[in-house]
C-alpha cells in the first residue's frame, strides 16, 4: 500500500475557496488515475472528481464548474481547488488511487485520514 496523506481543509464562508493537497509515497504516481471522494455526516463516501495518468478529467455534477482537479507528477501531489463553496460542500475529503475494473473505476488503495471541510457563515 501506498500512504496518501490529505490536507489543506479547514472553515470557509460559502462562496470562499480552499485549495486541497494529497501527497503520495513511492514511484508510481505517474501510472495510476487518481480521484477525490468525501463524506459527508451520515451519507456515503462519493466521487467527486478523477483524473487519468494523462490528466483526463471528470467531475460530479455537483461540483462542475467550480471545482478543478489537478496533479503534478513530479511531486507526487494531486490537488482539488475548490471554486464558490456551498454548505453542501462539507464533508471530510478523500483521495484514493484508482484501478479500473471494466466500464467502472474503483478505489483501491487504503483510505488515509482525510481533511475535513467545513463551509458556514
Amino acid at each position: 500500500q501506498v500512504q496518501l496523506v490529505e490536507s489543506g481543509g479547514g472553515l470557509v464562508q460559502p462562496g470562499g475557496s480552499l485549495r486541497l493537497s494529497c501527497a503520495a509515497s513511492g514511484s508510481f504516481f505517474g501510472i495510476n488515475a487518481m480521484a477525490w471522494y468525501r463524506q459527508a455526516p451520515g451519507k456515503p463516501r462519493e466521487l467527486v472528481a478523477r483524473i487519468s495518468s494523462g490528466g483526463s478529467t471528470n467531475y460530479a455534477d455537483s461540483v462542475k464548474g467550480r471545482f478543478t482537479i489537478s496533479r503534478d507528477n513530479a511531486k507526487n501531489t494531486m490537488y482539488l481547488q475548490m471554486n464558490d463553496l456551498k454548505r453542501e460542500d462539507t464533508a471530510v475529503y478523500y483521495c484514493n488511487r484508482l484501478i479500473q475494473l471494466g466500464s467502472s473505476w474503483v478505489p483501491f488503495n487504503s483510505w488515509g485520514q482525510g481533511t475535513q471541510v467545513t463551509v458556514s457563515s
